[in-house]
């Protein structure tokens, strides 16, 4: 059984696993803008754009609103916050094996010295 929350955390990895939506993340951290102005960058149609900004927003990791004819975008940030605690849960693994390589190179290190 899959869990809301695992799923949830699938979806935000998926829309983060493509370079042009974290691009658009990226602009979109510098304010609101525009789906024409998010566009401008990239050499592809309105409509691909579109298709990512979706992705975005199924993710949670967008919000889309409606101003006359211009339809604004804006970062949330909340599902970042999600990854971040999930990949935070790994930190101490990764930690333990740096500080064995460390150690590992200064024995390495203390080797070398004693044959010189």
């Amino acid at each position: 059984m899959v869990n809301k929350d695992v799923d949830r955390l699938s979806t935000t990895l998926y829309a983060l696993s493509d370079p042009t939506r974290r691009a658009i993340l990226a602009r979109l951290a510098l304010g609101e803008s525009a789906v024409g102005e998010l566009a401008e960058p990239f050499d592809m149609t309105l409509p691909a754009i579109s298709k990512h900004l979706k992705v975005l927003e199924r993710a949670g990791l967008i919000e889309r609103g409606r101003e006359a004819q211009r339809r604004p975008c804006r970062l949330a940030a909340e599902p970042l916050r999600e990854v971040l605690e999930w990949v935070s849960d790994y930190r101490h693994f990764w930690d333990q094996r740096l500080d064995r390589l460390q150690d590992y190179l200064e024995k390495g290190k203390k080797r070398a010295r004693k044959r010189r």
